[in-house]
Order: structure tokens, then sequence, then C-alpha cells
């Protein structure tokens, strides 16, 4: 059966790294989360004081992308593939509110863009991947063979990080997850470098009131019906 290309955008906390994730792994294809790339940047420019509240030295970070080096590894206890920046595993630290409240406007520097965009295309160059993100649809794979666009309502997707951050032992409030919610959203669809739009192809899933299980039963539906027609 031939392999074909899933590009999954949209807004943050719409679950687009939970269902990505399920679909790779039923389908036996890669999975890549872009936005945990760009985490491991702004990670990567808050632990070298490059990035804070009321500056952030943008010429700085970008002369140091050189010495920036993301890769993914698979742990097989979990199931996934964690996020490794310099040969240091990071996945934790950068789901916080904090690495959240920044990544957006690093993601909106035209050179971050570059240096990572060019790394996701060599990723999916094979296809039977998955890819999860902003620009995936619209910049990284225009070509791909289905595009989703996830979204949901701004108050579900604060609700959804709340509970995540509470679970993991993060103290946060649901307020302040929601004005992170909206700041990004806007960041997101207003930058001039690869601003989150839905492609013209792409499908758009409203999530507010799904299941988990039921958001994987029709992304998958949607990649069958994909994979039929490729035949």
């Amino acid at each position: 059966m031939s392999k074909i290309t899933i590009a999954i955008d949209g807004f943050s906390s719409t679950g687009k790294s939970t269902v990505a994730k399920q679909i790779a792994k039923h389908m036996g294809y890669v999975y890549v989360d872009t936005g945990a790339m760009y985490r491991a940047v702004t990670f990567y420019a808050m632990q070298n004081g490059l990035i804070g509240e009321d500056d952030f030295n943008i010429k700085a970070l970008i002369n140091r992308l050189p010495k920036i080096d993301i890769n993914f590894k698979f742990n097989e206890s979990l199931g996934f593939a964690e996020v490794y920046l310099n040969d240091k595993n990071v996945e934790k630290q950068i789901r916080t509110l904090e690495v959240s409240s920044f990544v957006s406007k690093v993601a909106a520097i035209s050179e971050v863009r570059q240096k990572l965009v060019e790394q996701q295309k060599k990723m999916g160059k094979d296809k039977g991947v998955v890819m999860d993100g902003r620009d995936i649809g619209t910049v990284v794979f225009p070509d791909a063979e289905l595009k989703i666009f996830m979204t949901a309502s701004a108050e579900t997707r604060a609700q959804r990080r709340y509970e995540e951050l509470m679970e993991r032992g993060d103290h946060v409030d649901y307020h302040a997850v929601l004005e992170n919610v909206k700041e990004r959203d806007y960041i997101d669809s207003n930058r001039e470098d690869s601003p989150l739009v839905k492609a013209d192809d792409a499908i758009e899933i409203d999530n507010s009131n799904m299941s988990l299980q039921e958001q994987f039963d029709e992304i998958l539906g949607l990649v069958q019906m994909t994979l039929k027609g490729c035949e």
C-alpha cells in the first residue's frame, strides 16, 4: 500500500499532537511534533537569557541558531519520540506554561522558521509521515495528500491545557492559561512569516464537543478515504 503525507494544522491546545500520535501509531507512520521543535528553540533562548518578560534579543538568537541541534528519540516505554536539545532530553521542560508564553514570539522569527522548516521537509521526504503544527499544509507540505485543520473554542482549549498542566503537577491559574491561549492565537494568526491559516484544500474539524475516540475515528476515516483515492 502506498504511503501518504498527513498534515495536521490548527490552533494551540486543539489536541493536534494527541491525535497525530494515535494516527501515526495506528498506520505505522513517523510522527513529527513541529511545535515541540519551536518550543525547544524557545527553551534554549530562555536558558541563555535571550528572552524574558520585557526583552527579546532576536539578533543574538539568530546568531546562535547554528548551535541549536534538535532531534527526536523514540522512547519505547512511553511509546512516542521525545525531544532532545543539544543531546539533552527536554521533553518535560518545553511543555511548561512559561515556554508557552514565549513560543509564538520565537516562532514568528523568519530565520528560526527557515531552519526548522528545512529540517521538517527532510523528515517527511519519503512520505509515511504525520506532522502537526501551524504551517504544515501551507508551507512545509503544500502537496500533502491529506490536510486537516483543527479548531475549538478558546475556552475549551484553555480548560484542556489547564487540566493537562495540573495533572503534571504545575500549579497554574485557568484565567492565565486562557489569556495565553488567546495571545498565542493572535500572534500565530498575524505574524508576517507563515501565519496560521487554513489551507484551501484542508478539511476543518471543530473538536470542541468531540471525545478523543470520536476525533480519532473521524480522522482515521479521512486517512483511509485518502489512501483509497491514491490507489
